[in-house]
């Protein structure tokens, strides 16, 4: 066996578990799109051009919802950055404790919402504390895949990698899977996880969560997330951290 074997190796386990983020990712979407009063918790882009919309006086979205998620989103993301390098440098396994904060914001969110709403959706009702709690839970999450550095995988957005693939694609258009080293191998299963990944969740919070109601389909997703911080998957990080057992 190769000298890079065990790092591609690694680097596979890495890209498992980015892809299932990635799916809840798009299912958290899928949920506070379609049941919170079209807002997007993780996609904070589609947050700042409601927020446009809405000042300019358009569209039927106001100006409190994506507002109240954009500054969560920014301050879970911040709190994370701090408290994760804080774990890092003292040797302590950052990744999971950045999965369990953002469950268990999730949770909280799901059960706001079960104890405000019942099993219905909060669209009605226009609930900024259930957007926010699930705003900064995804907040969380960016700091925390951030930190993880896996290249085209940021778990919550899949712009990037849809151009990634495509340049990779038109630059070798007869490769395929052929003729092509591990690491590009790699390179192209993560851009093409990445948008499947968000593809996936999307339509699997549609079908299956979203008929569940806002409250129980927050607490399945946080439940989802619980699992995979326990799941025992940390090996050693790559990249800029070097913590044993921190990251994916």
């Amino acid at each position: 066996m190769s000298d890079a074997s065990p790092v591609l190796a690694t680097d596979a386990r890495r890209v498992a578990v980015m892809t299932v983020l990635t799916v809840l990712a798009g299912a958290v979407d899928a949920v506070s799109f379609l049941t919170m009063g079209k807002v997007f918790c993780a996609l904070a882009t589609g947050n700042v051009l409601f927020l446009s919309f809405a000042l300019a006086g358009e569209g039927d979205v106001p100006v409190a919802r994506p507002a109240i998620a954009i500054g969560a989103f920014m301050a879970g993301a911040a709190v994370a950055d701090v408290v994760l390098k804080r774990l890092a440098d003292r040797g302590r396994r950052w990744f999971p404790a950045g999965l369990v904060c953002e469950a268990v914001l999730l949770v909280c969110a799901g059960v706001l919402a079960l104890a405000r709403h019942g099993t219905g959706p909060v669209a009605a009702q226009d609930d900024h504390g259930v957007v926010a709690l699930v705003a900064l839970a995804m907040g969380v999450r960016a700091s925390t895949a951030l930190r993880v550095h896996v290249p085209g995988m940021p778990t919550l957005l899949s712009q990037t990698a849809i151009a990634e693939l495509l340049n990779d694609v038109l630059r070798r258009p007869r490769s395929a899977l052929h003729g092509m080293t591990a690491k590009q191998r790699l390179a192209r299963t993560r851009w093409t996880a990445t948008v499947g990944g968000i593809f996936s969740g999307g339509v699997l919070g549609t079908l299956v969560l979203v008929p569940l109601g806002t409250g129980r389909a927050l607490l399945v997703i946080a439940g989802a997330v619980l699992l995979l911080a326990a799941a025992g998957l940390a090996v050693r990080p790559g990249g800029r951290e070097q913590v044993p057992g921190g990251g994916p």
